[in-house]
């Protein structure tokens, strides 16, 4: 395991006094959501996606066989990783287990939620707390625990599946990243996402692109321009859009130009573009495309389309600045981790 910023690190809404347990953000603890946001997350999008996923979990109801079978239990279980890779997503989780206590105690109607979840005889405030062994952008190596969860067993088993969907998924992202990253490390190039994201999970995805080692494109679509084929044959060629963008855009915005030749590189850079996605070109006219660049200041250069991780160093090497990798959101399988038990407390 290589380590990242930090390690053992616990998150609990029932560690704090009152008065800290009771400021909350975006329905967070106040621990959580100073995870979320010391890891550049805003805690607000984080909670809805968070939400959106117990929501599915608790629509029907509550877990009636975990409440048949280990009610007034308490247990400690870690999350274990099953192959190599990179961990992205803990706070996440531990938001997870901030929010869980909504759905566990109250009204059972489908889709509604409960305040709070109070313990037996114990305080109001969750039942359950995680603890982060290792920092998300670690690599981590077959029975790494990379999360221990203690407390009630229901709540630990009401947690566990949507825990390990965000966990897997994110850190499959960034196995993947890291993947890329490396293959191009020392050529000076970066790889960066696109937009090819899923609907309402583009922060959190974006993010675990950053734990791989990956540089972010677009947010949104109003963050930079992006000048593409259809924009360019609407305006009537490549000149025309960068000009009628140019004078649309908000001074300082970036524009982006989409070219799938040498020919329209030189347009867009007469037209005064300095970002130049080149779109679908072999590395041989990669290597063109940076040369002509070079008679101008301030290009940055971005390959896109055809790249596999096979091909990425060679592309690199053609003096590119970016190599933009729609497949690391789109298409990265899970990392296997598992909820490993570790007996009774």
């Amino acid at each position: 395991m290589t380590a990242g910023n930090g390690s053992s690190v616990t998150l609990s809404g029932g560690t704090r006094p009152a008065a800290a347990r009771a400021s909350r953000v975006a329905g967070l603890t106040w621990e959580a959501a100073r995870a979320l946001e010391a890891v550049g997350l805003d805690a607000r999008d984080v909670m809805r996606a968070v939400r959106a996923a117990l929501d599915e979990d608790f629509r029907y109801g509550p877990d009636v066989t975990s409440a048949a079978t280990v009610a007034g239990r308490t247990l400690t279980a870690d999350v274990v990783a099953r192959e190599p890779g990179v961990v992205a997503g803990l706070p996440v989780a531990l938001a997870v287990l901030d929010l869980l206590g909504e759905y566990l105690v109250g009204s059972t109607e489908p889709g509604l939620r409960a305040a709070s979840l109070r313990a037996p005889g114990g305080p109001a405030g969750p039942a359950v707390s995680g603890a982060a062994l290792v920092a998300d952008g670690t690599r981590i190596g077959p029975g790494d625990a990379v999360l221990r969860v203690s407390g009630d067993a229901v709540a630990v088993l009401g947690a566990e599946r949507t825990m390990l969907n965000f966990l897997t998924h994110l850190s499959g992202i960034a196995t993947a990243t890291r993947a890329w990253a490396d293959a191009v490390a020392g050529t000076g190039a970066v790889v960066r996402d696109t937009r090819k994201t899923l609907p309402g999970l583009r922060a959190l995805e974006k993010y675990a692109v950053r734990c791989g080692g990956g540089e972010n494109h677009r947010m949104g679509l109003g963050d930079a321009a992006l000048v593409k084929d259809n924009h360019v044959a609407a305006a009537g060629g490549v000149a025309a859009a960068v000009h009628a963008v140019r004078a649309a855009a908000r001074p300082g915005l970036t524009i982006e130009v989409e070219c799938d030749s040498v020919a329209q590189v030189r347009e867009a850079l007469a037209a005064g573009a300095r970002f130049i996605l080149l779109d679908n070109m072999p590395a041989a006219e990669l290597r063109a495309a940076v040369a002509v660049a070079r008679g101008y200041e301030g290009v940055r250069l971005e390959a896109s389309g055809g790249l596999r991780l096979g091909n990425a160093r060679e592309v690199a090497e053609t003096g590119v600045n970016y190599l933009a990798v729609g497949a690391l959101t789109h298409s990265s399988p899970v990392l296997d981790l598992g909820l490993d038990y570790g007996g009774s407390c």
